[in-house]
């Protein structure tokens, strides 16, 4: 049984519930929340090493909301997000990265954005020419590397 799977129904509601308010949808530019159905599958299917982050992340949240997050109305569910961006720590960092690295891998989002649905290679992605003389700090500090033998 994958890890992910091991989220009670309780903990896949109130993830479904913060990860909407970190990502709303928008009928502007014609997408859909970090609620959506699709993007919570693909949370669900890949947490992985990070489960165990979500998960605290997640009991944070219901033991700041006092019940589960997802029960509260949105006044008190933004209380809770308040208190929880200063006490999360790396849990509530990790739980916002899974929420956005699936939101903004999915279709919908990506074509809002302009970009073209398709992996990044063996096309590649063309970036313009920058200063390269920002690196010349990092050239002079020579020695400060390890070297590799």
């Amino acid at each position: 049984m994958s890890e992910s799977l091991q989220l009670t129904r309780t903990q896949r509601d109130d993830l479904r519930t913060i990860a909407g308010m970190i990502v709303p949808a928008s009928d502007e530019y014609k997408v859909p929340g970090a609620d959506d159905p699709a993007i919570q599958a693909d949370m669900l299917t890949t947490l992985g090493r990070d489960t165990k982050l979500v998960t605290a992340a997640l009991d944070v949240l219901a033991r700041l909301a006092g019940q589960p997050l997802a029960e509260l109305d949105a006044t008190k569910r933004d209380a809770v997000a308040q208190e929880f961006r200063k006490y999360g720590g790396a849990a509530a960092a990790t739980l916002v990265r899974v929420v956005l690295q699936c939101y903004y891998r999915d279709d919908r989002v990506l074509t809002s954005l302009g970009l073209e649905l398709r992996a990044p290679f063996p096309k590649g992605h063309v970036l313009p020419d920058g200063d390269w003389s920002l690196l010349d700090p990092v050239k002079a500090r020579s020695g400060t590397l390890r070297r590799a033998p």
